[in-house]
């Protein structure tokens, strides 16, 4: 969510995470060693399993994981973590003090939470023949995975966090598979059970969220470039003209555009880069304006409302962009998008690149497509516009529930913190009627609706969803128990390598990973709820209520795009369509 709200967590109160952390190690451990010890459930198949690897063990296998278990042993991470702070602070062009204490202060508060719950908890190493010589200290947890979660993990965080390199994914990728490549390491050698590395990778991560929340803190505000801004917060503007030749090689004309700027997500050196990107476009006249919490689009509708707009723009995450399609869908103005914020789902599902500049650079280079926006109301909610995905039940608990703060610091992952706290929420009792059709009833723990449908990570949350189908998709979220989750993300999972996966035809609904998701696709929607539900809007929280109603209105936004959703890179031809003609969606998904 991208609007702003008043009021925030000082950073330096969450330090207290790290003792309840401690204790939640604790009991853990001491859980994990009760139930091993009994010689039953699934932790009874540890045992064979350090039996199986320790007799087929193999030179290649004893030279790779004894150099996993140096590189992430005590020596190792000290000397690579002291490399790094000491790179952050010497390096050009300047000493990065915030990132320099929370690479190492992650390093340090791991390693002490794991002395804490070594000296309390007392659980023996697996009795199989050692690779490595066993310290005086419990098993649980991995010295070494912990280790090595709060050093190459961090590492990680801070290039996706502080850099803009388009490498930076599959730098932080590699970073990320040492962690559990170490604790497969540990496990081959005799030196730990599974359930030791799980709990280690557990530290580790829970380590450098608070560390994270503490230590990174947002970029600079507005104040260093203040003389180069207007009162609004955006840059004077000059007198309009006509632009240079467009992509299709004739003179086309830019005209004025209104810059929406959340002063969070877009700080001051993406600023300057659009402001000049859109000067080389030919837009010369700009007129800027910040988004508050009592104007989540600042100035924008009476930009729009006074006529002479021929271009908006919007800098932020989902919030921002929804409101600002809000008030141009039907307006038959062009957005474009510049994403800068936690979620950027629109611009994921139209194939933007995540550069923000990059992706402004191609979109003012191609050409006007229509694609759809939904439209939803309800007991207490006003009919409002969505571009992406509406949800009531689990996922709008967690977007009520995400610290404004922790997402300023820790992105996406701030979601998860507050995923946490709903995972055992009750299920739903609803009732569902498409198109005006026979009630459907059913439990489920959220309800998403929506005309586009991956999600971070290309996780592809509805598989037949097109932001230009003239339909909306619906899944029904209702796993049950450990064996019903495992299902359901499994199936998700399975979507981000793009395996075919069954969606809703004709034939009506499609139910999938064991009845723990289920499709349907409808030009309307009615929802009805036993009890009031929160609802959400492209990460906006909506408040509760017990109706839901949504349509949608094909083509009614008009999106400047280096190329057709959908299309392929190479298949980006200029020119204006209206969105009234499009692909069929595919057979299989």
């Amino acid at each position: 969510m991208t609007t702003m709200k008043s009021g925030a967590l000082r950073p330096s109160r969450l330090v207290w995470l790290l003792p309840v952390q401690t204790a939640a190690m604790v009991l853990l451990g001491l859980w994990v060693t009760r139930v091993a010890a009994t010689g039953h459930g699934p932790l009874a198949l540890e045992d064979r399993l350090s039996r199986d690897l320790a007799t087929h063990r193999s030179p290649v296998g004893n030279a790779v994981s004894a150099g996993l278990s140096l590189l992430a042993g005590t020596e190792g991470v000290i000397a690579v973590t002291l490399v790094c702070v000491a790179a952050l602070l010497m390096l050009p062009p300047a000493p990065r003090w915030a990132e320099a204490v929370f690479l190492g202060a992650s390093v340090a508060a791991q390693s002490a939470v794991f002395l804490v719950v070594t000296s309390i908890v007392e659980r023996p190493r697996p009795d199989v023949p050692r690779l490595d010589g066993a310290p005086p200290t419990s098993s649980f947890p991995s010295g070494h995975v912990g280790g090595a979660v709060a050093l190459y993990g961090g590492l990680a965080v801070l290039l996706l966090m502080r850099t803009r390199s388009r490498r930076r994914y599959l730098m932080a990728g590699v970073l990320l598979l040492v962690p559990p490549l170490v604790g497969l390491s540990r496990i081959y050698r005799g030196m730990h059970h599974p359930s030791d590395v799980l709990g280690a990778l557990l530290n580790g991560a829970v380590t450098l969220m608070v560390l994270g929340s503490v230590c990174l803190a947002g970029r600079a505000g507005a104040e260093a470039r203040a003389r180069r801004r207007t009162p609004e917060g955006g840059a004077a503007a000059v007198p309009a003209g006509r632009g240079r030749s467009g992509p299709a090689g004739g003179l086309r004309r830019t005209g004025s555009v209104v810059v929406v700027r959340h002063p969070h997500g877009c700080p001051d050196e993406l600023a300057d880069r659009v402001r000049a990107l859109l000067l080389r476009h030919g837009f010369t006249d700009q007129r800027w304006t910040s988004t508050t919490a009592d104007r989540p689009c600042g100035s924008l509708p009476q930009e729009c409302g006074a006529g002479n707009v021929d271009l908006v723009v919007a800098c932020g995450g989902d919030g921002t962009v929804r409101v600002c399609a809000d008030a141009v869908a039907g307006t038959g103005i062009p957005l474009v998008l510049v994403p800068c914020g936690t979620g950027n789902l629109l611009a994921r599902n139209l194939g933007l690149p995540s550069d923000p500049a990059t992706a402004l650079d191609e979109a003012l280079a191609g050409g006007d497509f229509g694609i759809d926006v939904g439209r939803i109301e309800g007991d207490g909610l006003p009919p409002t516009r969505f571009t992406v995905m509406a949800g009531v039940g689990f996922d709008a608990a967690m977007v009520r529930d995400a610290s404004p703060a922790l997402k300023d610091r820790l992105g996406w992952a701030a979601y998860a913190l507050a995923a946490a706290r709903h995972l055992r929420d009750p299920r739903m009792r609803l009732t569902l009627r498409l198109d005006g059709g026979r009630p459907i009833r059913r439990r489920a723990r959220m309800v998403v609706l929506g005309n586009a449908g991956e999600l971070r990570a290309g996780l592809d949350l509805l598989p037949r969803a097109r932001p230009d189908s003239g339909r909306l998709e619906v899944v029904l979220f209702d796993p049950r128990g450990a064996a019903g989750w495992l299902a359901a993300m499994a199936h998700l999972a399975a979507r981000t390598v793009r395996r075919p996966a069954p969606a809703p035809g004709p034939g009506g609904p499609v139910s999938v990973a064991g009845g723990s998701l289920e499709y349907f696709s409808a030009g309307r929607i009615e929802l009805r709820f036993a009890r009031a539900q929160d609802r959400e809007a492209d990460g906006d929280s909506l408040g509760g209520g017990t109706r839901l109603t949504a349509g949608i209105e094909p083509g009614a936004l008009r999106m400047r795009l280096p190329r057709a959703p959908g299309a392929p890179a190479e298949a980006a031809e200029p020119g204006v369509h209206d969105g009234t003609s499009r692909t069929a969606p595919a057979a299989h998904l």
